[in-house]
């Protein structure tokens, strides 16, 4: 069974990209360092000559073989057009808004993929740490090390609201398969529930409004979950 790739949380990317500039790094320099980390098709063992820019310095995770960290594809198209920017010394800021805005749902419309629209919204807020940094002459990487603490206290609130609905998703899920097992226990105890609801008029009208029933309720309550979580359809 292939397992599900593992992405890195943009509060991490953001971590390291602070990391990156209180280690000396130039805002210019940090997106080769960045593309160096995450650039490119991952392996287990990348090879050095793979790598895109051979004068920088190599990271620790490719000198010690370690499988690289991994990006969604939404991140990596945003990561190649900063590095784009920042290489031709256009606005980083513009770069990255441009490439989390490209192709998202417009403006009324309901995002298809809630994470996807988590993530481009951090992203669009990581440009504003750049403007901001460069209005005001606030260092970048404490503008980006806040901005992380952000993202961490956003992500651990939406794990505990995941935790907090399993229960209730469960009990939906649970609700549904009673009349069934309602069913079963019927034949176990050799009432034979399938020949009277089936074989007699009364039976399937109430065979039928039990199955509507059901039925929405089952959409009932799993709507009213959604809503409690803040999803949309």
């Amino acid at each position: 069974m292939q397992r599900r790739p593992t992405f890195t949380p943009m509060a991490v990317f953001v971590q390291q990209s602070a990391a990156l500039l209180r280690g000396g790094r130039a805002p210019a320099r940090l997106w080769d360092e960045l593309w160096l980390l995450y650039g490119g098709p991952p392996s287990p063992a990348p090879s050095l000559s793979d790598w895109p820019l051979p004068d920088a310095p190599v990271p620790d995770v490719v000198l010690s073989g370690a499988p690289r960290p991994l990006l969604t594809p939404l991140s990596c198209a945003i990561l190649v057009a900063a590095r784009a920017a920042a290489g031709s010394g256009a606005p980083v800021g513009a770069a990255i808004r441009g490439a989390a805005t490209a192709g998202a749902p417009g403006a009324g419309a309901a995002p298809r993929n809630n994470a996807a629209a988590r993530e481009r919204g951090a992203w669009i807020e990581f440009a504003a740490c750049f403007d901001i940094a460069e209005a005001s002459g606030s260092p970048l990487a404490d503008v980006l090390a806040r901005f992380a603490a952000q993202l961490e206290a956003e992500d651990d609130a939406e794990a505990a609201r995941q935790s907090a609905f399993a229960g209730p998703r469960a009990t939906v899920r649970l609700l549904s398969w009673l009349p069934v097992l309602g069913l079963g226990l019927g034949v176990v105890l050799g009432v034979d529930p399938l020949g009277i609801l089936l074989g007699d008029p009364a039976g399937f009208a109430a065979l039928v409004a039990g199955v509507a029933l059901t039925a929405a309720g089952r959409i009932w309550s799993a709507k009213l979950v959604r809503s409690a979580a803040g999803q949309s359809e």
